[in-house]
């Protein structure tokens, strides 16, 4: 097996290995993970561990950490070096308090290291292990991992459970560690920010490139273009043998049974070859469409004793919008859907819901799941049954479909369907959760970290999916890539009860909070405390002025415009295919209905703009 890929470093293959795996062979529920696998983690290496879910990532990081015996081959760790290696679901019993754990094995004069750790990761040191919850646990044996300072941090998604104050943290940290470190995120800016080498998991083999993530997609693009292009040469030669023997072998079958024997190899090397894992067949269409205001909140704000949660705020989401709620853990965000959901009463003002609206849910507890019951019954809620029936069939969008069919199109094989939840990955979890949100009719999206634990193509799949929903989309998340490609909204929550609304994405976001910060006058919303009662009379020269939402819409429009005409660019390109009405009429259909929906949104949005930028100016 070779180790190196495009960019590998000489220099880096001179210096003494960190950590060393030779000759690692390794079954996994019966199936091979890795068979004669060998690779080397350097000092000061910063690694991401990249690969599809599945494909034994976090296996592989705990064979490194000596948690997982291969079944052949060795893990060579010289003496006076160190690992460390977060745990996932780490074993607290034999300690009061998450503190308690953070401090096992430091002496007591290091307890500042992990209050400094605690107080970047956000949790109480002094919290009862009983009482904590899983997020809780992990951030504290992350703190655990950061004050022993091992010489190699294996790191397995340290970013779940963190928002983005915390994640902001943990990068500064890892940036500054002399430490090496392995890393697998589902946080495409974290691991860009981070990593200057790549291990990439592929069917079993291991590459690494002396780059860092940002150079991923290109280096496994072209990798997969050189391998497709081999199969491509491999089969026209089987092809040109095949032909030989045929016409040929009878009149000199002696002299070249070495050529027919050459043959027998090639077909050989061929079936032996391990077909890449095709992407999940994710789709997802919106239902009938909602009425034009789908939410209006006019005032509303809600405290839980002395705490504040949020102060009045108005927003109107419209159909179509694309709105991302971010801040810190316990600001106030998942209050805030809450009540615009109907599932939390706000103590003031009121929430409007808008007609035809039909709401699905993405849950990042992934509290849908029941660990103890199988795929099958997770999508049916029935048991497997042999027998043909309603037990096999689950609807998907109003239409029958297998199973296991439905299972297969996000990357589940027929074994896993009567195998438990709780047996599954992180990132499978993911889409078992992903395909029961499509199976359901929708036109409104609430999606509660989405991202967690998906590989890289199946986020850019949900990425294409969620900008092709006709429907609206509430999303938290603290994936700020994520934000970036999705979000053309953004409601921050700031703590002390205020929410501001924000036009764009992450990125946008922060512009336009650092020119706030640098004296320019920050934006005027409800959410801001108004300090004028609500029954004092407006003076008549602002009577022409826009309201909060209005200013709101009229900020967001240039961004919906802008991604109406990208999605009419697409459509437009796609049916200019002339074979594609003959070759898939119903996906010509579709896509026509759909550049017609968006060519009349483009015109009411741009008319919406007009009206709005005539009223500013008057």
């Amino acid at each position: 097996m070779t180790l190196a890929g495009r960019g590998f470093s000489c220099t880096r293959m001179a210096q003494a290995p960190l950590l060393q795996l030779s000759g690692i062979s390794l079954t996994f529920g019966g199936r091979p993970l890795f068979d004669g696998l060998d690779l080397a983690v350097h000092p000061g290496d910063r690694v991401a561990l990249v690969g599809r879910n599945g494909s034994g990532k976090s296996t592989l990081m705990k064979v490194m950490a000596g948690l997982v015996e291969p079944d052949r081959g060795e893990v060579i760790l010289p003496p006076g070096q160190s690992v460390g290696y977060m745990e996932q679901d780490p074993d607290m019993s034999g300690f009061a308090t998450l503190g308690d754990f953070a401090m096992a094995g430091l002496e007591p004069g290091e307890l500042y290291k992990v209050e400094r750790a605690a107080e970047g990761l956000k949790f109480d040191p002094a919290r009862p292990v009983a009482t904590a919850s899983g997020g809780e646990r992990r951030r504290a044996a992350l703190a655990r991992l950061m004050a022993e300072a091992p010489d190699l941090m294996l790191l397995d998604e340290p970013t779940n459970h963190l928002d983005i104050e915390a994640i902001a943290w943990l990068e500064a940290e890892l940036s500054q560690t002399r430490a090496g470190f392995v890393l697998i995120s589902h946080d495409r800016a974290f691991l860009r920010a981070l990593t200057r080498a790549t291990l990439w998991i592929d069917r079993g083999q291991v590459r690494r490139q002396e780059r860092g993530f940002a150079h991923f997609e290109e280096w496994r693009d072209k990798t997969w273009e050189d391998e497709d292009q081999a199969r491509h040469k491999l089969d026209r030669k089987i092809k040109a043998e095949a032909r030989w023997a045929v016409e040929g072998i009878s009149a000199r079958r002696k002299r070249n049974q070495g050529r027919v024997r050459a043959l027998a190899a090639l077909r050989a090397e061929r079936a032996n070859q391990i077909r890449r894992q095709g992407t999940a067949a994710l789709s997802l269409e919106a239902g009938a469409t909602s009425g034009r205001k789908v939410f209006e909140a006019t005032g509303i704000s809600k405290a839980y004793g002395d705490k504040v949660i949020l102060r009045p705020f108005s927003l109107t989401i419209t159909r179509g919008d694309r709105v991302a709620f971010v801040g810190p853990n316990g600001v106030g965000k998942t209050t805030l859907l809450k009540m615009l959901l109907g599932d939390v009463a706000p103590d003031t003002g009121g929430v409007t819901q808008g007609t035809g609206l039909q709401i699905a849910v993405f849950d990042q507890a992934r509290a849908q799941l029941d660990p103890q019951a199988s795929l099958w019954e997770s999508l049916t809620g029935e048991p497997a049954m042999r027998v043909s029936g309603r037990a096999d069939q689950v609807m998907v969008r109003g239409q029958p479909r297998h199973v296991v069919a439905y299972l297969k199109d996000f990357l589940f094989d027929e074994a896993q369907a009567r195998a438990p939840v709780g047996s599954l990955s992180g990132g499978e979890k993911a889409r078992l959760l992903l395909a029961r949100l499509m199976a359901q009719d929708s036109n409104v999206l609430v999606l509660d970290e989405p991202t967690n634990d998906l590989d890289v193509e199946t986020l850019d799949l949900l990425q294409d999916l969620l900008g092709d929903y006709d429907g609206t989309v509430l999303l938290v998340s603290h994936d700020r890539d994520f934000l970036d490609r999705v979000a053309a909204t953004t409601v921050a929550m700031e703590g002390d009860g205020r929410a501001v609304v924000y036009a764009g994405g992450w990125s946008d976001y922060q512009a336009q909070k650092a020119l706030t910060a640098q004296g320019e006058k920050p934006k005027e919303t409800n959410a801001q405390a108004p300090k004028v009662k609500a029954a004092e009379p407006r003076p008549r020269e602002s009577a022409a002025r826009l309201s909060f939402t209005e200013k709101h819409r009229l900020e967001a429009l240039p961004a919906e415009i802008a991604r109406l005409e990208a999605e009419i660019a697409k459509l437009s390109e796609l049916l200019s295919d002339p074979d594609l009405f003959t070759r898939e009429p119903v996906k010509f259909r579709k896509a026509t209905e759909a550049l017609t929906q968006r060519q009349d949104k483009l015109s009411a949005a741009e008319e919406e703009w007009l009206a709005l930028e005539e009223k500013a100016g008057g």
